[in-house]
């Protein structure tokens, strides 16, 4: 693979300004990094120092002032809405500290669907597999509502990587768990990651999660710092 291609993600001189009552708020400043294939970060810091803006940002969800992205050689904001989402359905895949599981869908059904979206003939063999895979094979047709936190967020992770992204991004995975399950499922997450060859950014507030990443980065006040 070459250089070029090696690099999943190019984020470059990204900002974020809103403007409010009191004036212009710079949400981020000037971030600059790249991550290539297989590598994971951690991006630390305190809460309202930007790391939710920038994931947004980095998944096509929100804009930026100033600045691009480049995911797998497509420049996101360059791109129309659709082309972003469409981009985002070949080469994403998101875990939420809220499981986001749709209620009316059983777990199979959760899995099944971004699979069906991109017209995977295999959709129910495959997100059974995956199911399987974060051990829910006996839950397959239970409804989000009778599964408890750490189940529903195994759910999540199978769907995130039944499709096999390029990046997954990971928005504070184990906020909602107790300690004991939260480990659980960090210890799957970083298994499957591994096993898929994914790259991996994930927020974080926990240091002991954060070191398990290849690095990490430290937004303060909207600035990547040393």
């Amino acid at each position: 693979m070459s250089e070029k291609l090696s690099v999943v993600l190019d984020v470059e001189r990204v900002c974020k300004r809103v403007h409010d009552a009191t004036g212009e708020l710079n949400i981020l400043r000037d971030i600059s990094f790249q991550l290539r294939a297989r590598e994971s970060v951690a991006i630390v810091g305190a809460s309202g120092s930007g790391k939710s803006t920038l994931l947004a940002i980095l998944a096509g969800l929100d804009t930026p002032s100033s600045g691009s992205v480049h995911l797998r050689g497509h420049d996101l904001f360059a791109l129309n809405e659709d082309q972003r989402a469409a981009v985002r359905g070949a080469e994403l895949g998101f875990v939420f500290q809220s499981f986001q599981l749709l209620p009316n869908l059983t777990a199979l059904e959760n899995v099944m669907l971004p699979l069906e979206l991109r017209g995977e003939r295999e959709a129910r063999a495959l997100a059974t597999q995956m199911l399987g895979r974060v051990g829910l094979s006996e839950r397959l047709q239970h409804y989000p509502r009778v599964l408890s936190g750490g189940e529903q967020q195994r759910v999540a992770l199978a769907r995130a990587f039944v499709q096999r992204p390029a990046l997954l991004l990971a928005d504070e995975p184990t906020g909602s768990l107790d300690f004991a399950t939260g480990a659980a499922v960090m210890a799957l997450m970083f298994e499957m990651n591994q096993e898929a060859g994914t790259t991996l950014v994930l927020v974080t507030h926990d240091p002991q999660i954060a070191q398990r990443c290849d690095r990490q980065l430290r937004i303060e006040a909207g600035r990547l710092v040393d």
